[in-house]
């Protein structure tokens, strides 16, 4: 692991580290897993029970949330952001504050090889197939088949190739 200067990251004792995995400062990493020979830009958050698979790029200003799987070798770039709560308030039904079994977490899982462009949201309860690609700037609200392109808000179907 290369770490920069350990006094930007903050990397919980609960972390699963893989080998050979580069992170870069200004991190948040908590009660995740992260696979063999990846790398993790500046200023990203990985949450308690997301795991990232080995070889992945995950680039800088990215939220990974609880409840997110990301397979081997798939592509995040900057600013992409995770989602896992479908109806999101700060206040329970009585009012109170919400905590943290509040909600019902929605898993996203993200298939080896699949790419997700700069800027994309994704929102919870979806998968993104093998070797999909996610354009910049799309808000991906439904599952994406495998060897598919998808663009736009929301997210739309724009190629599809066989392999």
């Amino acid at each position: 692991m290369s770490e920069g200067n350990t006094h930007s990251l903050r990397v919980a004792s609960d972390v699963k580290l893989g080998s050979n995995v580069i992170l870069y400062d200004f991190i948040n990493l908590y009660g995740c897993e992260i696979g063999d020979e990846t790398r993790i830009g500046c200023f990203v958050e990985i949450q308690k029970g997301a795991k990232v698979g080995a070889r992945c790029k995950i680039s800088s200003h990215v939220f990974i949330c609880e409840g997110v799987t990301i397979e081997d070798e798939v592509f995040v770039g900057h600013g992409v952001m995770f989602t896992n709560d479908l109806f999101p308030t700060s206040v329970a039904a009585d009012g109170a504050l919400r905590k943290e079994g509040d909600w019902k977490c929605h898993p996203t899982l993200v298939k080896r090889g699949a790419s997700i462009g700069s800027g994309a949201t994704l929102l919870g309860g979806i998968t993104i197939g093998e070797n999909a690609m996610i354009g910049a700037g799309s808000t991906v609200v439904k599952d994406v088949l495998p060897n598919t392109t998808v663009v736009g808000n929301p997210a739309r179907l724009v190629k599809s190739s066989k392999n």
